[in-house]
C-alpha cells in the first residue's frame, strides 16, 4: 500500500459529488447563493417543524463538541456561539482555523443563529465546541498528530458538552479509537457519526460510526428517500435530511453553495434533534435521548427492528417536543448496545414502559430493508406493491393521518418528520 493510499483513510464525508438525479434541479453543479438567500434553501427546517418547536426549546444549555476541520467563529450565525475547545491536529493553528469550510457547516447547521442571513441551526440555543482534527488533505501539506481522532474523541468526552457530532470516518479501526469511543460513553456522551457516502460504491463500514457505542447517521432526501450514496449496512441507527444542504462553498466563507451533501449533513441535523430532546428533558441520560429518538422515528416496520438503510427509521424531534412522544426507557441501559452504561448512575429497575427487555438488541428487519431498498432506487410505486408504504409517506405523526399522501419533507405540509 502506497503512502498515498494510507492518507486515504481519513476523509470529510460532506464531501460528495453531485448525483445525476439533482441535475434538473442544480444543474449538475453546486450554485452560489447570497447569504440573504441561504435560509430560503433550508427545507428541512419547515419539515421539521422547527419553528414550532423552537417555541419550546431551542436547544438552550446543550453544548455539542463538533470533531472536525475546526469550526470559524467569526460568521455571522455563530458569533456568540463556538466555546474553547480543543486542536488535535498537531499543525500550526487552533480549534477556530477552519482549514475546510466542512466544520463550520456542521456548527452552524447544529447551533446557527441566523444572523446576518446565514444558515439558522436546527437548535440556535445549543453551544459549539470545536474539535479540530485532519482530513486527507491536510495529512499531506502538514506534519501531524496521527492520533488526532482518539485525542479530539477524549477531549470530547472530558468537555462540557453533552452531544459529540461528528461528519468524519475512516475505513480503519485503531484499538485507540475504540478505548475513546467507549471512554466517551463512559462519560456519559451521546455520540453521533455520519456512516459514509459510498453507498453506491464499496459500501464498506467506517468508523466511529460503525462501533457499537456510537450512533450511526444515514442520510435521506426532501422526498423521505434514502439517498443513494448513503451507505447502508449495520452501523446504521437513524436516518436525517441530508441532502439538497446549503454549505460554505470553501474555508474564504465568503458565499454558500448548495447542490451536494450528505450524512456529514444528516449528522449535525440527528445531533442538533437531540440537542432540542435534551435540552426539554435536562434531566435525562444520554440513553433516554436515544430511546426516546429511536422510539419516535418515521417506520412502518415493527418498533425495535432494524432497516440497514434507516436503522430505526427517519428522525422526528417534534414528536417528542410538541407531542410528548417516545418512551425514554431505563436511564442506565443504552438502546445500542443493550448493556449498563458507566456514565449513568445505576436505577433501581428498569422502567415499567420501556420498549423492549434490556437483553434483547434491535433486529435487522428484511421486510423493511425491501421497502427502503425500492425506494433508495426511487421506485416508489414498486416499495407500496410489496406491501409496504412507501418511506416517503411512512413518517405521520404531527399532521395526522388525514395526509399520508403528501411527502414526509414537503415544506408546504409542514410535516413533523425527518
Amino acid at each position: 500500500m502506497t503512502a498515498g493510499m494510507i492518507r486515504l483513510q481519513k476523509r470529510a464525508l460532506g464531501a460528495v459529488v453531485v448525483a445525476a438525479s439533482w441535475s434538473v434541479v442544480f444543474a449538475g453543479a453546486a450554485q452560489p447563493a447570497a447569504a440573504a438567500d441561504v435560509q430560503s434553501k433550508q427545507w428541512y427546517l419547515s419539515a421539521l417543524q422547527a419553528e414550532e418547536m423552537w417555541k419550546v426549546t431551542t436547544g438552550e444549555g446543550i453544548k455539542v463538541a463538533v470533531i472536525d476541520t475546526g469550526v470559524n467563529p467569526n460568521t455571522p450565525t455563530l458569533k456568540g456561539q463556538v466555546l474553547k475547545g480543543f486542536d488535535a491536529t498537531g499543525a500550526a493553528g487552533d480549534e477556530n482555523d477552519d482549514y475546510d469550510g466542512h466544520g463550520t457547516n456542521m456548527a452552524e447547521l447544529i447551533a446557527g443563529t441566523g444572523a446576518g442571513g446565514g444558515l439558522k441551526g436546527l437548535a440556535p440555543g445549543a453551544k459549539i465546541i470545536p474539535m479540530r482534527i485532519t482530513d486527507t488533505e491536510f495529512q499531506n501539506k502538514h506534519s501531524v498528530n496521527a492520533r488526532d481522532t482518539e485525542d479530539a474523541i477524549r477531549a470530547a468526552a472530558d468537555s462540557d458538552a453533552k452531544i459529540i457530532s461528528m461528519s468524519f470516518g475512516s475505513l480503519y479501526s485503531t484499538r485507540g479509537e475504540r478505548e475513546a469511543v467507549k471512554y466517551a460513553e463512559s462519560k456519559g456522551k451521546l455520540f453521533f457519526a455520519a456512516v459514509g457516502n459510498d453507498g453506491a460504491g464499496s459500501n464498506k463500514e467506517e468508523y466511529p460510526a460503525a462501533y457499537p457505542q456510537v450512533v450511526g447517521v444515514a442520510s435521506a432526501d426532501r422526498n423521505g428517500k434514502v439517498a443513494e450514496d448513503s451507505q447502508n449496512g449495520n452501523m446504521v441507527d437513524i436516518a436525517a435530511p441530508g441532502k439538497e444542504i446549503p454549505r460554505w462553498c470553501d474555508n474564504s466563507f465568503q458565499s454558500y453553495c448548495y447542490g451536494s451533501s450528505g450524512t456529514s449533513a444528516a449528522t449535525a441535523l440527528a445531533s442538533a434533534s437531540a440537542a432540542l430532546v435534551w435540552s426539554a428533558h435536562p434531566g435525562w441520560t444520554a440513553n433516554q435521548v436515544l430511546n426516546v429518538l429511536f422510539d419516535t422515528a418515521g417506520r412502518d416496520w415493527e418498533k425495535g427492528t432494524l432497516s440497514k438503510y434507516l436503522g430505526h427509521g427517519l428522525i422526528r424531534p417534534a414528536m417528542n417536543i410538541l407531542k410528548g412522544k417516545g418512551d425514554p426507557g431505563d436511564p442506565d441501559i443504552s438502546p445500542l448496545t443493550a448493556e449498563r452504561t458507566g456514565g449513568s448512575p445505576a436505577s433501581p429497575a428498569p422502567s415499567s414502559t420501556s420498549s423492549a427487555p434490556a437483553s434483547e438488541q434491535p433486529a435487522q428487519n428484511e421486510n423493511a430493508d425491501k421497502v427502503d431498498e425500492t425506494v433508495a432506487a426511487g421506485d416508489t410505486e414498486a416499495a407500496a406493491s410489496d406491501g409496504g408504504v412507501p418511506l416517503g409517506l411512512i413518517v405521520g405523526g404531527i399532521a395526522g393521518v388525514a395526509v399520508l399522501g403528501a411527502v414526509v419533507f414537503a415544506v408546504v405540509r409542514r410535516r413533523g418528520a425527518a
